[in-house]
């Protein structure tokens, strides 16, 4: 029998939800409270540039390509993708930089350069990763969350050690250099937590990393959303903007029954909620609420992020698409935002020169750069702090890059906790979700289904697998899949 379902929100996790939905015949409507879809995925444009507002990264490429393959479809009938080489560059410190080859082979070769026989142990480090990846990514991932039992199968049972010791111990069994350290680290940290706390099982991340390689969507991530929305409206979604969710309407009997969108009733079978988890549980009596403030307080978080939409009036150079800034201690960085939740002294930083590769993100001439440094999610954000980690970051790319670039800045927008809570009701304004920790993965993390309330479904960040794109869009076929069974 057909159903009425409304989704809350359009992020990745959201739109695959509906694709799915729509495709099993039911009537699915999303409602995305900003004037514009995607979620943090959204794109800002000024002065003829370009900027991806959230994610920037186009990583684990077969998981986009299941996506669409499951409505008989390749990423290619919707967005073009480039392969990027270099993947990214790494800068260690003054006019010190490595680059990271779209080639396994000089990867190989970069290692040996850094640390004698470290290619050898590369090559050991990358089959075990690209075992896990086949079982972690390829099947785990896909599970719903609903009991630990989903952890064991023939494939698993040989591997389930590696959730039992950390990947940075793993790492620093294989290799001394600290170079190679942090570039075999570097990726975990897409999972929101310190490699000290990240299971070792988590290293299919670097196969992720150097095995599929790093890729770029002609016209940037916003061009996926892009593509799923046309997917999504082809299967008969409707999509409502402007439209924030005041509550969602529970009986006498613990059933969702429908929201309030603009002071109007919308009647619906099933509520799908792809917005702030913590927030979506504000919009329910709290008797029916899961998960207390206590809860949420207790959670390992994965960072939030000071972002900086920056338009030059010049090409910069001894940079690319990708460039990582390592040239300060991780670990003094990572005890501001887990350990002692303050604003960073020497903070790393990433910064995206889309307009490298595609002409489409700056005018001839100028170049479009995101900056991002990872914060604590909860601190004080104030417009000193902002300009104050502005000119900090600009003066260290100076330096390390060898140019001057304080007279070429056209314009800076900033983005931060203030704005991930004002545009995405984000629990402290984190940007990430849950980091993946041990004690915080697969049946431990939030609930897909709410155990309160029947018919009230979460997917994103918050739940499970976690946080990231193709995660979002895992989460998205999981929460319709439990869904779909209970219909």
């Amino acid at each position: 029998m057909k159903k009425t379902i409304s989704i809350l929100g359009s992020g990745f996790s959201s739109l695959a939800a509906a694709c799915y939905l729509a495709k099993a015949g039911h009537e699915v409507t999303v409602y995305e409270k900003n004037a514009t879809l995607g979620g943090r995925a959204r794109r800002y444009k000024q002065e003829g540039f370009t900027f991806d507002m959230g994610p920037t990264w186009y990583w684990m490429p077969d998981v986009f390509e299941r996506f669409f393959n499951d409505f008989g479809y390749q990423p290619s009938d919707y967005y073009n993708l480039l392969r990027l080489n270099p993947a990214y560059q790494v800068y260690y410190g003054l006019g010190d930089s490595v680059s990271i080859s779209s080639d396994i082979e000089e990867i190989y070769s970069l290692f040996e350069t850094e640390e004698k026989g470290s290619s050898l142990e590369l090559k050991k480090f990358l089959a075990q990763a690209k075992s896990n990846y086949e079982v972690a990514v390829q099947d785990l991932v896909y599970r719903p969350g609903l009991s630990p039992l989903e952890l064991i199968s023939p494939k698993t049972i040989t591997k389930l050690n590696q959730l039992f010791f950390d990947i940075r111990k793993q790492i620093k069994r294989q290799f001394s250099n600290p170079r190679l350290i942090k570039l075999l680290e570097f990726p975990v940290l897409f999972l929101g937590a310190k490699p000290a706390n990240t299971p070792a099982m988590y290293n299919f991340m670097n196969w992720a990393d150097f095995g599929l390689g790093t890729w770029h969507p002609e016209g940037g991530m916003f061009e996926v959303i892009k593509g799923m929305v046309q997917l999504a409206t082809s299967l008969g979604v409707v999509f409502e903007t402007n439209a924030p969710v005041s509550k969602i309407i529970v009986d006498t009997s613990g059933t969702a029954t429908g929201i309030i969108v603009n002071d109007n009733t919308i009647p619906s079978d099933i509520v799908v909620s792809g917005a702030d988890y913590q927030h979506t549980e504000q919009l329910v009596p709290k008797k029916h609420q899961q998960y207390s403030e206590a809860y949420w307080n207790k959670k390992t978080f994965a960072p939030s992020a000071l972002l900086f939409y920056v338009g030059f009036d010049k090409k910069l150079k001894n940079v690319s698409h990708h460039t990582l800034f390592f040239d300060k201690e991780f670990d003094g960085h990572a005890e501001h935002i887990y350990d002692n939740p303050s604003w960073p002294k020497d903070p790393l930083f990433y910064a995206s020169f889309p307009s490298i590769t595609d002409a489409s993100f700056a005018p001839e001439g100028k170049e479009a750069a995101t900056f991002l440094i990872p914060i604590a999610p909860g601190i004080e954000d104030t417009e000193a702090h902002r300009k104050n980690y502005f000119e900090l970051i600009i003066k260290r790319l100076e330096q390390l890059t060898d140019q001057n670039l304080q007279e070429s800045i056209l314009f800076n927008r900033s983005y931060c906790i203030n704005d991930f809570v004002k545009d995405y009701n984000s629990f402290k304004g984190n940007a990430y979700g849950l980091a993946n920790t041990l004690t915080q993965t697969a049946f431990l993390r939030p609930n897909i289904k709410s155990s309160k309330i029947k018919n009230l479904y979460f997917n994103g960040q918050l739940t499970v697998p976690g946080p990231g794109v193709p995660p979002a869009l895992i989460s998205g076929k999981i929460a319709a899949e439990l869904i779909l069974k209970s219909i």
